[in-house]
């Protein structure tokens, strides 16, 4: 290639690209050690159309193409092991607009949760997914032009007409193309008729969370041998303890000291005592778990989510607490992630925030128990012969009966009661309060 260049250019000449100075006398004698930073420029010789070698430090320059746009794919990321598929939820910046690097473009709909993605780089935006479209994680959806201005949509694609059969040539010969030998495929499917639209009744698609609840909620019904025990606990000291502590708990950790915690240190305490009730069954066996990983139930105006409070016997009244905040922002700004939510071996879920009263809560498969708290009431009990008024809430515990006894899961909740209503014994050793 360089014997051409040189054919056309003359002897001892050589090609000048644009940006680049190259002389035959430069090329004769290497540059010494210390000027060949500010004469390398001038020594690139042409190889072909797009490389340039510099003889002194015997390598080889690529040159950019110029008015090539650089594209930046956009893929959806993996959202964790038990993520398969997700569904494009809502497209955030129209298709052939401007975008910025990091600037929201569409969210992604799981069962689990939702996530958004962002522009890798700023540029002229391109998608090839729609709304309702489900993808794969690792599936490139669209790119971003970082140089290129907005492109036209493209044109649909033409359908090619089908081989025409074969046909007789001269001699007796058939020729029988390959196409031709293939089945014309079966007409699509006619699309079900849709349903009638009444008046008054409007139509919504079911979000992948809302999907994956309901679907979860049946398996249980099916799946499981599902009981529940209830008991009632008197929440007088738990009361006091909250209003002589709070401002004080408050100044210290920056986080108020609400029920939850009380309710995760008591669970804890009874998890270690009745290891049945924080194990599973998988298959043919039966899960245990050496630590309390508590999930606590949070509702999202898109449904239920239950992230899980890990190693929760490490955890102090503060760090509960902490932790419980953090999950309800996360769950408020849509930011909650797949690890938050997986891992969990016991749930508790307070309906007691939206004024229920009794409940039966439902499992959180592959979990065996649930604890459900409720609304305080205060009612009238009889203490040592005496009628007194006390701030009450009943609690009810489903369990799986399959790997729980009934005495074992009566013993759970009294055991629960029994801390509840003498909270100095989950006290011991703590320094919070």
């Amino acid at each position: 290639m360089l014997g051409l260049y040189r054919m056309f250019l003359g002897p001892g000449r050589a090609c000048k690209p644009r940006g680049l100075h190259l002389h035959s006398a430069s090329l004769a004698k290497p540059p010494s050690r210390k000027s060949r930073a500010t004469v390398c420029r001038k020594k690139w010789k042409c190889i072909d159309s797009r490389r340039f070698r510099c003889p002194s430090q015997k390598r080889v320059r690529n040159l950019p193409q110029r008015g090539t746009p650089m594209k930046v794919e956009i893929k959806v990321p993996s959202a964790g092991e038990s993520v398969t598929e997700a569904t494009v939820a809502q497209i955030l910046k129209e298709n052939g607009s401007a975008v910025s690097k990091e600037e929201e473009i569409l969210e992604l709909e799981t069962d689990k949760v939702n996530q958004v993605l962002y522009a890798p780089e700023g540029g002229t935006l391109q998608l090839t997914a729609s709304v309702n479209d489900v993808v794969k994680p690792g599936q490139v959806i669209g790119h971003v032009d970082t140089e290129g201005a907005p492109a036209a949509a493209a044109e649909p694609k033409k359908e090619e007409a089908p081989p025409s059969p074969p046909q007789p040539t001269g001699g007796g010969v058939r020729i029988f193309p390959e196409e031709s030998l293939k089945e014309a495929p079966p007409p699509p499917a006619p699309a079900a008729p849709a349903a009638p639209k009444i008046e008054g009744q409007t139509r919504k698609r079911m979000s992948g969370l809302r999907r994956t609840i309901a679907k979860r909620l049946v398996e249980v019904k099916n799946n499981t041998a599902m009981l529940t025990t209830f008991n009632e606990v008197d929440m007088s000291a738990i009361l006091e303890i909250r209003a002589r502590e709070k401002e004080a708990f408050l100044k210290k950790h920056d986080v108020k000291l609400g029920f939850m915690s009380f309710f995760v240190k008591a669970c804890k305490a009874a998890l270690h005592e009745f290891p049945d009730v924080n194990a599973f069954i998988d298959g043919e066996e039966i899960v245990y778990s050496t630590a309390c990983h508590i999930g606590i139930s949070v509702s999202t105006p898109k449904g239920l989510m239950v992230p899980v409070l890990r190693n929760a016997e490490t955890l102090t009244f503060a760090g509960i607490e902490k932790e419980i905040q953090a999950f309800a922002k996360k769950a408020r700004e849509g930011t909650i992630s797949i690890d938050d939510l997986q891992g969990g071996t016991f749930t508790i879920t307070n309906g007691g925030v939206f004024g229920s009263m009794l409940s039966t809560p439902i499992l959180n498969p592959p979990q065996s128990a649930i604890l459900g708290m409720h609304n305080i009431v205060k009612r009238a009990v009889v203490i040592d012969n005496t009628i007194v008024i006390r701030p009450m809430m009943y609690l009810a515990l489903s369990y799986d009966h399959r790997i729980i006894d009934g005495k074992e899961a009566v013993s759970f909740l009294v055991r629960v009661k029994e801390m509840l209503e003498k909270p100095e014994r989950l006290l011991l050793g703590e320094t919070d309060v």
